[in-house]
């Protein structure tokens, strides 16, 4: 595979104003977190970094942790899957804050331990799925259908990626999940139409794969198209690296041969 580009640039982002816009009121402080912390996170904007393919995009992988995109892109040029579709990487930077990335990426339910915030999950994932996918659009005019589309994470990153393909099923059409927090659990039923969904864990993060084989058995039973794969390693492994080609092309297949 040919290098392609790395392009990063600054959405406009304020995540405090969206939510205070949703609940029709002045966002409350968070116990833990500094004010003054909390605003600048949230009002100066947002990093969102592309990968762009030498080919024109075939295929669209959407993800959190953009700073992570180098590597995702790294993993698929040097993994020699030739035949894989062109595949754009998009990825919305997360906050430096433990606290309110999980806060931002999993719709969980609060528990004596963590509180979660319905209101900030829903402004990051209104960036999430509208403002990101329209800045793909107009800055690279590329616009792809869901069966093209595919949302990707890792650890809490996982749990947003499960998150929005449940949540839409018409934009991502894959999610592909490494690790996955416990944050966000599946619900009682899921609702149809499911995405397909990859899942993988690594076998020395029991808490982990715990986690992903919860939802690899509820979507299986949902009648969701499911693939679990475990890999030698711990959380935050090499494996999550060298899965992700084996992700993509699932997801998207791969090029007739000539």
């Amino acid at each position: 595979m040919s290098a392609g580009e790395l392009i990063t640039e600054t959405l406009a982002y304020d995540g405090l104003r969206r939510a205070q816009c949703k609940q029709a009121c002045i966002a409350e402080p968070i116990d833990g977190v500094d004010e003054g912390r909390r605003r600048e996170e949230h009002t100066d904007g947002r990093k969102v970094t592309a990968y762009v393919p030498t080919a024109r995009p075939e295929a669209i992988v959407f993800a959190g942790d953009g700073q992570l995109v180098e590597s995702w892109a790294a993993a698929l040029e040097s993994s020699g899957e030739a035949a894989l579709l062109p595949t754009m990487i998009v990825g919305a930077h997360r906050v430096d804050d433990e606290t309110l990335r999980l806060q931002e990426y999993s719709p969980g339910e609060s528990t004596a331990e963590f509180s979660f915030d319905p209101q900030r999950f829903s402004a990051h994932e209104s960036f999430f799925v509208d403002d990101v996918r329209r800045w793909t659009r107009s800055r690279f005019d590329v616009e792809l259908p869901a069966e093209r589309s595919a949302v990707f994470g890792v650890s809490a990153g996982a749990e947003l990626a499960l998150a929005m393909g449940l949540r839409h099923p018409d934009v991502y059409g894959t999610v592909l999940c490494a690790s996955p927090g416990a944050g966000y659990r599946p619900p009682a039923e899921l609702p149809g139409p499911l995405p397909r969904a990859y899942l993988v864990a690594g076998t020395r993060e029991p808490f982990f794969r715990a986690n992903a084989i919860r939802w690899a058995e509820a979507l299986r039973d949902a009648g969701a198209d499911v693939l679990f794969s475990e890999r030698a390693g711990a959380h935050g492994g090499a494996f999550w690296r060298t899965e992700f080609p084996l992700m993509v092309a699932w997801a998207f297949g791969r090029r007739a041969s000539r």
